[in-house]
């Protein structure tokens, strides 16, 4: 698998000597609670009828985005991930998500 890896731009040749591929030095900052604008939600496509509390819009590193979807997830005391910047929490939990965040401070916003 070694031999498969892509720098993930797509890019297999150029012939501009001056051509740089771009770099990913752009360190993302965990924004403090009161200016993310959070989006909770409920959705059931794609998972067998099975309901999922998405959790959408957190702004920060991947380390601070995996702690809060832990303790998500130990306060509803459910399963769930995070992936590709959304917290899943396994089951129909919006209330509790919604009550939990905005005593942290978070804005949010709550979707059907």
């Amino acid at each position: 698998m070694a031999k498969n890896k892509t720098t993930g731009f797509g890019i297999v040749y150029s012939t501009d000597p001056d051509f740089k591929l771009p770099e990913d030095d752009a360190v993302v900052e965990t924004l403090s609670p009161a200016l993310q604008k959070i989006k909770v939600r409920l959705e059931t496509k794609h998972r067998g009828g099975k309901a999922v509390t998405l959790v959408d819009g957190f702004i920060g590193t991947d380390a601070d985005g995996q702690e809060l979807g832990k303790k998500l997830k130990t306060i509803c005391g459910t399963g769930g991930s995070v992936k590709d910047g959304e917290i899943l929490v396994q089951g129909d939990h919006r209330d509790k998500v919604l009550v939990w965040l905005l005593k942290m401070g978070y804005k949010l916003s709550k979707k059907t």
